[in-house]
């Protein structure tokens, strides 16, 4: 990557977090709308759904009764017509909004790259979807408004050279507008959207458990905010639209419409060069020199005994079950697609023989990390407790991707990074307290901004006994701390550390620990 793209990247990602952690104060990080973009974006669009089957019903599709029909909505009794039409019009807006700040996170978190590279190449269509679906909107209800758009549209069109009639005079003309040409602006409305509709589809596949839908107390604070926006901003049509006269004032919806003033202020050329070459850069950017990909996970025949725990946890479907090259009869084989992977690690806490307590001096387990094995894992951690002179030892296990492990001091702490969090095996939790620690802290990501989708989440299911493999009951709960902290939260993790010493500053050093192991 070019230093001054790199640079800008950087500066924005510091940004971003800034104003994602004002967010998380604000709203809890499991709550926080920034975290959850695609998912508002999904919701935007059932809502859209939604209220558009309703006002296709009541919709008259005709020149003549178009504007009428839609009129009748504002005398609905207590005001569920102004609640309608101001959950379709304020839910597109969430929808371009949701979807221009994901694409700004997607590309400052580096994700236009690598495996998801199909992600970003076919999410880039689905803009121009959007647009072309919200702005045929404004075109059904046949005012001013729509009228202006229409017309301002057509001119768009009719500077490119591939047309040789102009749409503008030829389709828009007062004895060209009819039924039949309405009937083509309903058709624009509603079969893009069915086209974004599989597009969105589509850019999901290579995600498993994609998020479709925000948490519902979000989700319910969103649709809430959008039914008080509806009837205390009620979107009102403009006079019915006359091809003989200008509109003299329009009230824009600046975020739908924009492309129509900044092609009044430059020209249809300039926004056709701005919309060609932004599209090109989108389209380009996968491809520009990247950083060097991670190394993906190994599968190793002799230990995969097929129970398809990574299969089910990897965030991106990069795992198949294939039949076992012994040819048992109900045995299956794990394989890593890897153009899919993401080397993050999780497949390996996933795993069952990735226990630390096999008696192997080298552990070789049935998937595992080549650049951070299960057994250089345990190998350091072994070495890191004899080595202590601690009475009271402390384990840290953090993530690459989250607050910094190294700014935590103390002669009695052991730090360790992982690859992703959800990579450790609970496992190795009650294997550093039998092996002498008196405590351990997991510092996962924060709720909802694992860089990996799924590694704090699974990380927090397995040590509460809820997913496989899971951590053992008999594990004293007050000599384990589980933190959710990103980047920059480094001063959460002190916080969770100071919280452990405390804890288990009363304990025996060997209190609740059936054997306490010793290595060489």
């Amino acid at each position: 990557m070019h230093a001054p793209t790199a640079s800008l990247r950087q500066h924005g990602l510091k940004a971003w977090r800034a104003v994602e952690g004002g967010f998380d104060a604000a709203f809890g990080s499991a709550l926080n709308p920034l975290r959850h973009l695609g998912a508002i974006g999904f919701l935007a669009f059932w809502l859209l759904a939604a209220s558009g089957v309703v006002l296709f019903i009541v919709l008259d599709t005709s020149v003549a009764g178009a504007y009428r029909s839609i009129e009748e909505l504002s005398r609905v009794p207590l005001g569920g017509g102004r609640l309608l039409r101001g959950l379709h019009r304020y839910a597109a807006d969430v929808l371009v909004l949701a979807m221009g700040l994901h694409l700004l996170r997607e590309w400052l978190h580096g994700h236009e790259r690598g495996f998801r590279r199909f992600h970003w190449l076919t999410g880039v269509p689905l803009i121009g979807f959007v647009f072309v679906g919200a702005i045929g909107g404004f075109w059904i209800n046949w005012d001013e408004l729509g009228q202006f758009s229409a017309i301002a549209s057509m001119e768009w069109l009719d500077a490119l050279p591939l047309l040789a009639a102009p749409l503008a005079r030829n389709f828009l003309a007062a004895e060209a507008v009819n039924d039949r040409l309405f009937s083509l602006f309903v058709f624009v409305h509603i079969g893009v959207p069915l086209l974004l509709l599989f597009g969105l589809w589509f850019h999901i596949q290579r995600i498993t458990r994609a998020a479709v839908m925000p948490p519902r107390t979000l989700a319910l604070g969103v649709v809430a905010t959008l039914a008080v926006l509806a009837l205390a901003w009620p979107v009102a049509s403009h006079a019915p639209a006359a091809l003989a006269r200008v509109p003299a004032v329009l009230r824009l919806d600046w975020i739908l419409l924009f492309v129509h003033p900044l092609t009044d202020a430059t020209s249809p050329a300039f926004v056709w060069a701005l919309v060609g070459g932004g599209t090109l850069l989108l389209f380009a950017l996968p491809f520009l020199p990247q950083p060097a990909r991670a190394a993906v996970a190994v599968v190793d025949s002799a230990n995969c005994n097929g129970c398809r725990r990574c299969f089910a946890d990897c965030p991106y479907a990069a795992i198949t079950m294939v039949p076992h090259p012994n040819q048992r009869v109900g045995r299956s084989l794990a394989q890593v697609d890897a153009d899919l992977c993401a080397g993050c690690g999780i497949c390996a806490g996933a795993c069952p023989s990735s226990t630390p307590f096999r008696s192997a001096s080298q552990l070789v387990t049935g998937i595992d990390m080549p650049q951070l094995t299960v057994s250089d894992l345990r190998r350091r951690l072994q070495q890191a407790l004899a080595a202590s002179h601690s009475p009271r030892p402390l384990v840290v296990f953090g993530c690459d991707h989250g607050a910094r492990c190294a700014a935590l001091a103390g002669s009695d702490v052991s730090r360790f990074s992982l690859l992703c969090t959800g990579q450790l095996p609970p496992s190795f939790v009650e294997y550093a307290l039998r092996d002498g620690a008196a405590g351990v802290l997991l510092a996962a990501c924060r709720e909802g901004g694992c860089e990996f989708r799924l590694g704090e989440r699974w990380t927090a299911e397995r040590l509460a006994g809820q997913r496989e493999p899971h951590l053992r009951a008999s594990v004293a709960p007050e000599r384990l701390e589980l933190v959710h902290a990103g980047p920059g939260d480094e001063a959460l993790l002190l916080a969770g550390l100071e919280r452990l010493r405390r804890r288990v500053q009363p304990l025996a050093p060997e209190a609740d620990l059936p054997t306490r192991l010793r290595h060489a």
